[in-house]
Protein backbone atom coordinates (compact mmCIF):
# COMPACT_ATOMS: atom_id res chain seq x y z
CA UNK A 1 0.00 0.00 0.00
CA UNK A 2 2.79 2.31 0.74
CA UNK A 3 4.84 1.60 -2.47
CA UNK A 4 1.59 2.44 -4.44
CA UNK A 5 1.03 5.79 -2.38
CA UNK A 6 4.29 6.67 -3.49
CA UNK A 7 4.07 6.08 -6.82
CA UNK A 8 1.09 7.80 -7.21
CA UNK A 9 2.32 10.70 -5.40
CA UNK A 10 5.56 11.06 -7.66
CA UNK A 11 3.48 10.38 -10.90
CA UNK A 12 1.61 13.39 -9.81
CA UNK A 13 4.53 15.43 -9.07
CA UNK A 14 6.00 14.65 -12.00
CA UNK A 15 2.82 16.28 -13.97
CA UNK A 16 2.99 19.13 -11.95
CA UNK A 17 6.73 19.94 -13.00
CA UNK A 18 6.12 18.71 -16.38
CA UNK A 19 3.05 21.91 -16.38
CA UNK A 20 5.47 24.97 -17.55
CA UNK A 21 4.47 28.12 -17.54
CA UNK A 22 3.11 28.83 -21.09
CA UNK A 23 5.60 31.67 -21.91
CA UNK A 24 8.08 28.40 -22.86
CA UNK A 25 5.25 27.23 -25.35
CA UNK A 26 7.00 30.74 -27.46
CA UNK A 27 7.98 30.42 -31.19
CA UNK A 28 11.73 29.13 -31.27
CA UNK A 29 11.44 27.82 -27.55
CA UNK A 30 9.81 24.54 -28.66
CA UNK A 31 13.23 22.37 -28.62
CA UNK A 32 14.32 24.08 -25.31
CA UNK A 33 11.21 23.52 -23.70
CA UNK A 34 10.96 19.78 -24.69
CA UNK A 35 14.79 19.05 -23.23
CA UNK A 36 13.98 21.09 -20.09
CA UNK A 37 10.70 19.05 -19.68
CA UNK A 38 12.68 15.80 -20.08
CA UNK A 39 15.80 17.46 -17.56
CA UNK A 40 12.75 18.30 -15.07
CA UNK A 41 10.85 14.57 -15.57
CA UNK A 42 14.68 12.83 -14.48
CA UNK A 43 15.68 15.12 -11.44
CA UNK A 44 11.94 14.73 -10.29
CA UNK A 45 11.83 10.85 -10.43
CA UNK A 46 15.50 10.93 -9.22
CA UNK A 47 15.60 13.56 -5.92
CA UNK A 48 11.34 13.80 -5.03
CA UNK A 49 11.70 10.46 -3.06
CA UNK A 50 14.92 11.48 -1.32
CA UNK A 51 13.10 15.14 -0.82
CA UNK A 52 10.57 13.52 0.86
CA UNK A 53 12.00 10.94 2.96
CA UNK A 54 15.09 13.47 4.28
CA UNK A 55 12.52 16.37 4.66
CA UNK A 56 9.27 15.11 5.85
CA UNK A 57 8.03 17.04 2.47
CA UNK A 58 5.62 15.79 0.45
CA UNK A 59 6.73 15.21 -2.96
CA UNK A 60 4.14 16.77 -5.10
CA UNK A 61 4.27 19.89 -2.71
CA UNK A 62 8.04 20.10 -3.53
CA UNK A 63 7.04 19.71 -6.98
CA UNK A 64 4.61 22.40 -6.99
CA UNK A 65 7.17 24.80 -4.98
CA UNK A 66 9.82 24.73 -7.79
CA UNK A 67 7.70 24.43 -10.32
CA UNK A 68 8.34 28.23 -11.22
CA UNK A 69 11.79 27.35 -10.75
CA UNK A 70 12.35 24.28 -13.00
CA UNK A 71 10.99 26.92 -15.68
CA UNK A 72 12.84 30.17 -15.08
CA UNK A 73 16.81 28.11 -14.00
CA UNK A 74 18.97 27.96 -16.90
CA UNK A 75 18.77 24.90 -19.10
CA UNK A 76 22.78 24.19 -18.44
CA UNK A 77 22.00 24.34 -14.69
CA UNK A 78 19.05 21.77 -15.00
CA UNK A 79 21.68 19.83 -17.25
CA UNK A 80 24.10 19.43 -14.60
CA UNK A 81 21.20 18.71 -12.14
CA UNK A 82 19.92 16.12 -13.93
CA UNK A 83 23.64 14.38 -13.89
CA UNK A 84 24.60 14.90 -9.92
CA UNK A 85 25.42 12.44 -8.23
CA UNK A 86 24.46 13.83 -4.72
CA UNK A 87 21.56 16.43 -3.23
CA UNK A 88 23.94 18.85 -2.21
CA UNK A 89 24.86 19.53 -5.62
CA UNK A 90 21.10 19.62 -7.41
CA UNK A 91 20.27 21.94 -4.63
CA UNK A 92 22.83 24.51 -5.32
CA UNK A 93 22.25 24.21 -8.97
CA UNK A 94 18.44 24.47 -7.99
CA UNK A 95 18.97 27.97 -5.97
CA UNK A 96 20.30 29.52 -9.34
CA UNK A 97 23.59 31.63 -9.65
CA UNK A 98 25.73 32.08 -6.34
CA UNK A 99 28.08 34.97 -5.37
CA UNK A 100 31.87 34.07 -6.18
CA UNK A 101 34.34 34.14 -3.51
CA UNK A 102 36.05 37.10 -5.29
CA UNK A 103 32.34 38.90 -4.46
CA UNK A 104 32.09 37.46 -0.70
CA UNK A 105 35.81 38.55 -0.18
CA UNK A 106 35.29 42.40 -1.59
CA UNK A 107 31.65 42.09 0.72
CA UNK A 108 34.17 41.17 3.82
CA UNK A 109 36.55 43.28 2.96
CA UNK A 110 34.46 46.18 2.98
CA UNK A 111 32.96 45.38 6.41
CA UNK A 112 36.31 44.99 8.12
CA UNK A 113 37.45 47.86 6.94
CA UNK A 114 34.18 49.79 8.01
CA UNK A 115 34.98 48.56 11.67
CA UNK A 116 36.94 51.71 13.69
CA UNK A 117 37.45 51.06 17.42
CA UNK A 118 39.71 48.14 18.21
CA UNK A 119 38.05 47.52 21.61
CA UNK A 120 35.17 46.76 19.31
CA UNK A 121 36.06 45.36 16.18
CA UNK A 122 35.15 41.46 15.68
CA UNK A 123 36.86 38.81 14.15
CA UNK A 124 36.00 37.21 10.89
CA UNK A 125 36.36 33.28 10.09
CA UNK A 126 35.52 32.24 7.13
CA UNK A 127 33.90 29.33 6.30
CA UNK A 128 32.94 26.76 2.92
CA UNK A 129 29.76 27.83 1.99
CA UNK A 130 26.79 25.87 3.11
CA UNK A 131 23.16 26.26 2.96
CA UNK A 132 21.29 27.01 6.64
CA UNK A 133 17.62 27.90 5.17
CA UNK A 134 15.52 26.72 2.01
CA UNK A 135 11.67 27.40 2.63
CA UNK A 136 11.00 25.45 -0.55
CA UNK A 137 11.96 21.96 0.96
CA UNK A 138 10.94 22.86 4.50
CA UNK A 139 8.61 25.75 5.64
CA UNK A 140 7.19 27.20 2.45
CA UNK A 141 7.30 30.69 0.79
CA UNK A 142 7.24 33.06 3.40
CA UNK A 143 3.97 35.22 2.82
CA UNK A 144 3.39 38.66 1.24
CA UNK A 145 4.67 41.33 4.14
CA UNK A 146 5.48 39.11 6.10
CA UNK A 147 8.63 38.11 8.51
CA UNK A 148 10.00 34.67 9.22
CA UNK A 149 12.78 34.10 11.90
CA UNK A 150 15.64 31.58 11.78
CA UNK A 151 18.30 29.71 13.82
CA UNK A 152 21.73 30.54 13.10
CA UNK A 153 23.84 30.12 15.82
CA UNK A 154 23.98 26.73 17.98
CA UNK A 155 23.06 24.60 15.54
CA UNK A 156 24.27 20.76 15.15
CA UNK A 157 21.87 20.11 11.60
CA UNK A 158 20.29 22.86 9.37
CA UNK A 159 17.59 20.00 7.86
CA UNK A 160 15.14 21.42 10.20
CA UNK A 161 15.34 25.05 8.03
CA UNK A 162 15.63 22.82 4.59
CA UNK A 163 19.48 23.23 4.62
CA UNK A 164 22.52 21.12 5.18
CA UNK A 165 22.72 18.14 7.65
CA UNK A 166 25.44 19.45 9.20
CA UNK A 167 26.45 22.00 11.58
CA UNK A 168 27.57 23.83 8.43
CA UNK A 169 31.36 24.97 10.29
CA UNK A 170 29.52 27.71 12.05
CA UNK A 171 26.88 25.72 14.56
CA UNK A 172 29.77 24.56 16.96
CA UNK A 173 31.30 28.40 17.34
CA UNK A 174 28.74 29.05 20.00
CA UNK A 175 26.95 32.74 20.14
CA UNK A 176 28.39 34.99 17.62
CA UNK A 177 27.92 38.73 16.29
CA UNK A 178 27.50 38.61 12.76
CA UNK A 179 26.92 36.63 9.91
CA UNK A 180 27.94 36.77 6.35
CA UNK A 181 24.89 34.80 4.15
CA UNK A 182 24.34 35.19 0.27
CA UNK A 183 20.43 35.22 0.20
CA UNK A 184 19.12 34.07 -2.96
CA UNK A 185 15.37 34.91 -3.27
CA UNK A 186 13.15 31.71 -5.81
CA UNK A 187 9.97 33.09 -7.58
CA UNK A 188 8.75 35.91 -5.59
CA UNK A 189 4.99 36.51 -6.95
CA UNK A 190 5.71 40.00 -7.29
CA UNK A 191 8.29 42.75 -7.51
CA UNK A 192 9.70 44.15 -4.09
CA UNK A 193 12.30 43.33 -1.47
CA UNK A 194 13.46 41.06 1.49
CA UNK A 195 14.93 42.46 4.66
CA UNK A 196 17.05 40.34 6.96
CA UNK A 197 17.91 42.18 10.61
CA UNK A 198 18.37 41.07 13.86
CA UNK A 199 15.65 39.03 15.93
CA UNK A 200 13.58 40.65 18.06
CA UNK A 201 14.86 43.97 16.60
CA UNK A 202 13.37 46.47 14.63
CA UNK A 203 13.11 45.93 10.97
CA UNK A 204 15.49 48.60 9.61
CA UNK A 205 14.43 50.56 6.42
CA UNK A 206 17.13 49.13 4.13
CA UNK A 207 16.81 46.17 1.53
CA UNK A 208 18.78 43.13 1.47
CA UNK A 209 18.05 41.76 -2.01
CA UNK A 210 15.22 43.52 -4.31
CA UNK A 211 13.48 41.37 -6.80
CA UNK A 212 10.76 41.55 -9.85
CA UNK A 213 8.27 38.90 -10.18
CA UNK A 214 9.62 35.59 -10.57
CA UNK A 215 13.31 36.18 -10.46
CA UNK A 216 15.66 34.19 -9.10
CA UNK A 217 18.27 36.50 -7.77
CA UNK A 218 20.94 36.54 -4.80
CA UNK A 219 23.16 38.58 -2.62
CA UNK A 220 25.47 38.35 -0.60
CA UNK A 221 24.75 40.27 2.80
CA UNK A 222 26.58 40.60 6.27
CA UNK A 223 23.58 40.42 9.18
CA UNK A 224 23.62 41.37 12.77
CA UNK A 225 22.48 38.37 14.71
CA UNK A 226 20.78 39.12 18.47
CA UNK A 227 22.88 37.44 20.97
CA UNK A 228 20.06 36.89 23.53
CA UNK A 229 18.93 33.56 24.84
CA UNK A 230 16.20 33.02 22.31
CA UNK A 231 16.36 29.93 19.64
CA UNK A 232 16.29 32.41 16.68
CA UNK A 233 18.81 35.32 15.72
CA UNK A 234 17.79 36.38 12.87
CA UNK A 235 14.90 37.66 10.90
CA UNK A 236 13.82 38.08 7.61
CA UNK A 237 10.86 40.35 5.97
CA UNK A 238 9.57 40.02 2.32
CA UNK A 239 7.40 42.39 0.52
CA UNK A 240 5.88 39.73 -1.78
CA UNK A 241 5.44 35.94 -0.99
CA UNK A 242 8.87 34.44 -2.11
CA UNK A 243 10.92 31.07 -0.98
CA UNK A 244 14.20 31.96 0.30
CA UNK A 245 17.36 30.35 0.36
CA UNK A 246 20.48 31.09 2.15
CA UNK A 247 24.30 29.98 2.33
CA UNK A 248 26.54 30.93 4.72
CA UNK A 249 30.06 31.45 3.65
CA UNK A 250 31.39 32.92 7.59
CA UNK A 251 30.52 34.55 10.58
CA UNK A 252 31.78 37.73 12.73
CA UNK A 253 33.17 37.05 16.64
CA UNK A 254 33.07 39.29 19.49
CA UNK A 255 36.86 40.10 20.37
CA UNK A 256 38.04 38.77 23.08
CA UNK A 257 40.88 40.20 25.61
CA UNK A 258 44.04 37.89 24.99
CA UNK A 259 47.17 37.89 27.23
CA UNK A 260 50.13 38.51 25.33
CA UNK A 261 52.78 35.81 25.39
CA UNK A 262 55.99 36.69 26.81
CA UNK A 263 59.61 34.98 27.13
CA UNK A 264 62.99 36.31 28.77
CA UNK A 265 66.15 35.17 26.14
CA UNK A 266 69.30 33.55 27.39
CA UNK A 267 71.45 36.32 29.52
CA UNK A 268 74.33 37.67 27.39
CA UNK A 269 77.35 37.77 30.74
CA UNK A 270 80.13 40.51 30.00
CA UNK A 271 83.28 40.27 32.40
CA UNK A 272 84.10 44.17 33.82
CA UNK A 273 87.40 44.36 35.02
CA UNK A 274 87.65 46.56 38.82
CA UNK A 275 87.27 50.59 37.73
CA UNK A 276 86.19 49.73 33.98
CA UNK A 277 82.82 50.41 32.50
CA UNK A 278 81.09 47.96 29.71
CA UNK A 279 78.48 47.51 27.42
CA UNK A 280 76.05 43.94 27.20
CA UNK A 281 74.24 43.70 24.18
CA UNK A 282 71.41 40.62 25.16
CA UNK A 283 70.57 38.43 22.66
CA UNK A 284 67.94 39.45 19.77
CA UNK A 285 64.02 38.25 20.56
CA UNK A 286 63.25 35.38 18.46
CA UNK A 287 60.90 35.92 15.05
CA UNK A 288 57.79 36.81 15.62
CA UNK A 289 58.48 38.56 19.21
CA UNK A 290 58.96 42.54 19.93
CA UNK A 291 60.92 43.34 22.72
CA UNK A 292 59.21 45.47 25.53
CA UNK A 293 61.96 45.72 28.09
CA UNK A 294 65.72 45.65 28.85
CA UNK A 295 66.98 43.62 31.89
CA UNK A 296 70.25 44.02 33.43
CA UNK A 297 71.63 42.52 36.22
CA UNK A 298 74.79 43.11 37.59
CA UNK A 299 77.20 40.52 40.38
CA UNK A 300 78.03 43.21 42.46
CA UNK A 301 76.50 46.56 44.39
CA UNK A 302 79.09 48.48 43.22
CA UNK A 303 78.41 48.02 39.51
CA UNK A 304 75.94 51.17 39.41
CA UNK A 305 74.34 50.84 35.82
CA UNK A 306 74.52 54.28 33.56
CA UNK A 307 71.92 53.35 30.67
CA UNK A 308 70.20 50.43 29.37
CA UNK A 309 67.94 50.68 26.34
CA UNK A 310 67.66 48.75 23.42
CA UNK A 311 68.93 45.48 24.66
CA UNK A 312 71.78 47.25 25.71
CA UNK A 313 73.19 47.10 29.66
CA UNK A 314 75.78 49.81 30.34
CA UNK A 315 77.83 49.73 34.06
CA UNK A 316 80.71 51.04 35.76
CA UNK A 317 82.53 48.99 38.50
CA UNK A 318 83.44 50.50 41.56
CA UNK A 319 84.48 47.61 42.81
CA UNK A 320 88.14 46.45 43.76
CA UNK A 321 88.02 43.15 41.83
CA UNK A 322 86.60 41.99 38.32
CA UNK A 323 82.53 42.03 37.87
CA UNK A 324 80.18 40.22 35.11
CA UNK A 325 76.89 42.47 33.60
CA UNK A 326 74.52 40.60 32.72
CA UNK A 327 71.96 41.32 29.99
CA UNK A 328 68.83 40.03 28.28
CA UNK A 329 65.64 41.05 26.57
CA UNK A 330 61.77 40.64 27.23
CA UNK A 331 59.91 39.66 23.96
CA UNK A 332 56.17 39.35 23.72
CA UNK A 333 53.88 38.63 21.45
CA UNK A 334 49.95 38.17 20.21
CA UNK A 335 49.43 34.09 20.39
CA UNK A 336 48.70 32.49 17.21
CA UNK A 337 51.02 34.77 15.35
Amino acid sequence: MTRSLNASSLAMAVLLAMTLPVSLHAAGKEAARSERGQLVHAIVMKWGPHVQEAYQVKITRWTADMREAFAKIPIENLREAAAATNFDQVDALLAGPRTSNASAAKVVASAEKALGDAANDLVYVPVTPCRILDTRVAGGAIAANSTRSFDVTAVSNYTFQGGDGSNCGIGGAGSFAAVAINFTVVTPSAAGYITAFPFGGTQPLAATVNYTAGDIRGNLAIVQLDQGPSANEMSVYSFAQTHLVGDVVGYFTNPEATPLQCLDTTATSTPVAAGATANSVAAACPSGYMQTATNCESSTWQMPFVYFKGGTCSAQNNSASAATLRSSRTCCRVPGR
